[in-house]
């Protein structure tokens, strides 16, 4: 079996965009069985993995479009992740 290097990258970004996508799957899941709207942190981790590896992808791709919005993206969900750092540091 020949891979190409061209074959690893598509694999790297449908990799990433199928992390990505699972975090609204993991979203509805929690929500249904809490019986309200909620996002688990485990939605926020997604978020970041799926981000990372699609933000790596579309600077390969050099696509700069792609690349602004991953990248926001990125520091947005890490933020959240950091406050939720903080808020469970601060009711220790």
């Amino acid at each position: 079996m020949n891979i190409t290097r061209e074959t690893l990258w598509l694999i790297l970004g449908f990799t990433g965009q199928v992390v990505f996508t699972g975090r609204f799957l993991l979203q509805w899941i929690y929500s249904e069985v809490k019986k309200r709207s909620l996002i688990p942190v485990g939605f926020w981790y997604l978020s970041i993995l799926g981000s990372a590896l699609l933000l790596v992808y579309a600077i390969y791709r050099q696509d700069p479009v792609f690349i602004a919005g991953q990248a926001f993206g990125f520091i947005v969900y890490l933020r959240n992740l950091q406050l939720i750092a903080r808020n469970k540091t601060l009711k220790e």
